[in-house]
């Protein structure tokens, strides 16, 4: 596993916390997605060897748990609300629009590199919807005009920012897959 050295002795540290070294294995997890950007092959066996556990108790966390990416991304991720109150109040199409911005399907990355988008199961702001995140910014009360403003944000600050590296393109994606 190509982990940052600190992520590396983080990793170390975290695992003195627990008393059972097996109950480390979220915080681990959480850890290499952080620095990698996704669960890569080969991570449960990594962790399990780690935690002196059996690879099959960490694939089981890595596949029940939604926020863990088996897959590279986009450089940003959007994710979108689509829970009742979001729902009735325009969030599919706040999603279309994105994904119609972005030429892309859900789930999927960006022809170039930047975005990916996904649906997710409540962001915690009901009163607020439609909400997104883009990142780890909350955008509340998106309707398609603000979609659209968004999305040319993401676009600009992706111009300033320069090409998405070469990790985050559909064609590494697909031969890392």
């Amino acid at each position: 596993m190509n982990l940052k050295p600190e992520t590396l002795q983080r990793i170390d540290e975290v695992i003195t916390h627990y008393p059972v070294k097996r109950s480390a294995t979220l915080p681990l997890l959480h850890l290499i997605q952080e620095d990698i950007g996704y669960l890569p092959s080969g991570t449960a066996e990594w962790v399990a060897a780690k935690l002196e556990i059996e690879p099959i108790n960490v694939h089981g966390v890595i596949t029940f748990y939604p926020m863990f990416r088996q897959k590279p991304i986009g450089r940003r991720h959007i994710r979108v609300c689509r829970t009742l109150s979001c729902a009735l109040n325009g969030g599919y199409k706040v999603c279309d629009k994105l994904k119609e911005e972005f030429n892309t399907e859900l789930g999927e990355i960006s022809p170039d590199g930047e975005v990916t988008i996904e649906f997710v199961e409540c962001l915690a702001s009901c009163g607020s919807g439609p909400v997104l995140m883009v990142d780890d910014e909350l955008h509340e009360r998106v309707d398609v005009d603000k979609a659209r403003q968004i999305a040319a944000q993401i676009r600009a600050e992706s111009a300033a920012r320069g090409p998405a590296p070469a990790a985050a393109s559909p064609a590494a994606a697909a031969a890392s897959a």
